[in-house]
C-alpha cells in the first residue's frame, strides 16, 4: 500500500507564484513515475505534470505549460511542482498521483488533495 500526502495549497492571487509537494510513503520507492492532476468544481478531471522516476521524461499539461515545473527529490520520495503566474483558471483541488507522467494513464494511488484558490 501507498500513501500520497500533499502539502501547499492555499489562497493567492492572480500571478503569484505557489509551491505544492507530495511525499510517498509505504511501500513506495524511488522507482515510481509521479505526477499531479487537478479537479475544479464542476469540471473534469485534468492532468497537470508528470514526472518518470528517474526525472528523465517530464510531461505538461497544455494549459500549464511553460509556468509549472515539476520536479522531484527520490531521497525524501516527494516531488514538487512550482506554479508560476497563477490565474483564476488554477483554481483547483490538486491531486498527487502514482504512477502517471501524462493524461493517458489512469492514476493507481491518489492523495487526498490540497485546494488552491486563485483570487482576482
Amino acid at each position: 500500500q501507498v500513501q500520497l500526502v500533499e502539502s501547499g495549497g492555499g489562497l493567492v492571487h492572480v500571478g503569484d507564484s505557489l509551491s505544492l509537494s507530495c511525499t510517498a510513503s509505504g511501500q513506495a520507492g524511488s522507482r515510481y513515475n509521479m505526477g499531479w492532476f487537478r479537479q475544479a468544481p464542476g469540471k473534469r478531471r485534468e492532468f497537470v505534470a508528470g514526472i518518470s522516476w528517474d526525472g528523465q521524461k517530464i510531461n505538461y499539461g497544455d494549459s500549464v505549460q511553460g509556468r509549472f515545473i515539476i520536479s522531484r527529490d527520490n531521497a525524501r520520495n516527494t516531488i514538487s511542482m512550482q506554479m508560476n503566474s497563477v490565474g483564476p483558471a488554477d483554481t483547483a483541488r490538486y491531486y498527487c498521483e502514482i504512477p502517471c507522467v501524462d493524461s493517458r494513464c489512469d492514476p493507481t494511488y491518489w492523495g487526498q488533495g490540497t485546494l488552491v484558490t486563485v483570487s482576482s
